[in-house]
């Protein structure tokens, strides 16, 4: 199955294109603020040197997006597509950052449906999530988008040490029902 994990993607309010490397400064400008990462299992990515580390994981990656709001054009944010599995017809979103001026309302949803129509569209199973524990403002967020918590394990994210994650799933059957 052939699934591009890095499409422009867009609604009425954001757009998700592929991170490159010159969106660094910009999207470091967003991530520089130290409430962003409080509850993520890495709350230091708002050091520059940490949030190179995750930077250069994005782009290795070769499924992350710069979240842009449509309106204004400007970076908010970033997620990706990572850890595709052909046989089993999964794949992974996360990484996930959205500046606190876009916490709450409509701009994490969006994300997310994009992210979700997209695979689905591409006739994948199952999508997950990796959740830090600690993180219960993205926890209500995934139970919001329908999905269940199906595991917990430690993730060692690019570069950083193992945390202790929720898995969160969400598959196909469901999310294309629940969004009908």
């Amino acid at each position: 199955m052939h699934f591009p994990r890095q499409p422009t993607l867009t609604d009425g309010h954001v757009r998700l294109r592929p991170l490159q490397a010159p969106d660094f400064d910009t999207l470091y400008a967003v991530a520089a603020d130290p409430l962003v990462w409080e509850q993520h299992p890495n709350p230091t990515r708002y050091q520059r040197a940490v949030f190179q580390t995750y930077f250069a994981g994005a782009l290795e990656s070769g499924g992350a997006f710069l979240i842009e709001d449509v309106v204004t054009d400007q970076p908010i944010g970033s997620t990706r597509f990572y850890d595709f599995d052909e046989a089993a017809g999964t794949v992974l979103i996360g990484y996930s950052f959205l500046g606190r001026d876009r916490w709450g309302g409509r701009w994490n949803r969006a994300v997310k449906t994009l992210l979700l129509d997209y695979a689905f569209t591409y006739g994948l199973e199952a999508v997950f999530f990796h959740v830090g524990a600690s993180n219960r403002r993205s926890q209500r967020a995934m139970e919001k988008l329908g999905a269940q918590l199906v595991e917990t394990r430690p993730v060692a994210y690019h570069g950083e040490p193992e945390a202790l994650n929720f898995v969160y799933r969400i598959g196909r059957t469901e999310w294309l029902s629940a969004t009908a």
